[in-house]
């Protein structure tokens, strides 16, 4: 049995790595469930608080990839294009208990936003060994042995209190005392079952403070833009049209682009101009829970408005580390090479006064 599932991930890395060429690195859930509880591995959340305490790895830690994302209330990054200043960072990776030396995977539910704002946020701060979880906790759960079995019994449980309620109504105490007792019994093996699952609810464990230090040698500028340099290539867009060598991509929902849903504090809704928009939705495969779509169905994505290899790149969304970086992240995967993260996204840019918008 063991020898199947090492094999199996073997294989599922295998397809990983044929179907994407790109210095992002996935890991599939076949091969990440291995490395759960391994002292040099730690599980960072990108999802809210709510969803960490409703749906967490075991042993992981929650980073909300939103929170990530610093600025202050006009919307001006101090330390841009990084997410945040390197002293703050710092102390917050630290109070996650994360050491330099662990491999990260980046995970959320398994749509991919929350997940690549954690893995952008990391590697910009210079941290090599990450992996983006590819499916998420979902993926996890999917194939955890103690998990099937739970979720069975559930199944069971719920069939049998219907039983037992049916005798109540008929007045057939006998019949309902029964399926009571077998209620019981169920309810047992799924409380000794909790315990075992690899996907818990709850706060998650204790976290000791860690050392981690940031080396401001190490920082990687690569993937990440601040509102200047996203600013020069409006300029050259609104000049050039399509003949423009950049091309700005909106990752945000429709309300957001045309400005009849303003999130947060920013002064002003609509689109940075020239942007074209591509949903994050359209990246992520619903259907099969996985964060991102095939290769050919993800090319005809940006295809169809117009993205090419040749150009300079930037995507944004609200804050960045979200649906802005999970774009980035497809075209990565993709093979395209000149690709940012506009990290302060509409945060920044609605809130400047001197920088147009489009509604």
């Amino acid at each position: 049995m063991k020898r199947s599932i090492i094999a199996t991930a073997f294989f599922v890395t295998v397809i990983s790595t044929a179907l994407f060429s790109s210095e992002i690195k996935l890991i599939e859930p076949e091969e990440a469930i291995k490395l759960i509880g391994d002292k040099n591995v730690v599980f960072v959340s990108g999802d809210s608080d709510d969803t960490y305490k409703n749906n967490h790895i075991v042993g992981s830690v929650e980073m909300y990839a939103h929170h990530l994302h610093h600025s202050d209330a006009m919307g001006n990054m101090h330390c841009a294009p990084l997410y945040n200043c390197p002293k703050e960072a710092q102390e917050y990776i630290r109070s996650k208990g994360i050491s330099n030396d662990q491999m990260i995977i980046a995970y959320d539910n398994f749509r991919g936003p929350n997940a690549t704002g954690v893995y952008s946020f990391f590697e910009s701060f210079g941290h090599k060994n990450i992996r983006l979880l590819n499916g998420g906790f979902d993926g996890i759960k999917a194939i955890d042995p103690n998990q099937q079995i739970f979720d069975k019994l559930k199944s069971e449980r719920k069939a049998i209190k219907n039983k037992a309620k049916a005798a109540n109504e008929a007045k057939n105490e006998a019949d309902e005392k029964k399926y009571k007792a077998e209620e019981k019994a169920i309810k047992e093996k799924m409380d000794a079952l909790t315990p075992k699952l690899l996907i818990q609810g709850g706060d998650g464990e204790k976290i000791s403070p860690s050392q981690y230090t940031l080396d401001e040698k190490a920082f990687d500028f690569t993937n990440i833009a601040d509102k200047e340099e996203v600013k020069k290539a409006v300029d050259d867009i609104l000049t050039n049209g399509d003949k423009s060598k950049f091309a700005i991509i909106d990752s945000r929902a429709m309300a957001e682009i045309i400005g009849d849903n303003k999130m947060d504090n920013v002064a002003r809704g609509g689109h940075i101009p020239g942007a074209k928009f591509i949903e994050w939705s359209n990246i992520t495969d619903m259907e099969q829970k996985k964060s991102f779509k095939s290769a050919e169905e993800m090319q005809k994505v940006f295809d169809k408005v117009g993205i090419t290899k040749d150009q300079t790149i930037y995507a944004y969304c609200m804050v960045g580390a979200g649906r802005g970086s999970h774009i980035i992240s497809a075209l990565r995967l993709l093979g395209y090479k000149d690709v940012k993260v506009f990290t302060g996204s509409w945060d920044t840019w609605g809130n400047d006064m001197n920088l147009p918008i489009r509604r």
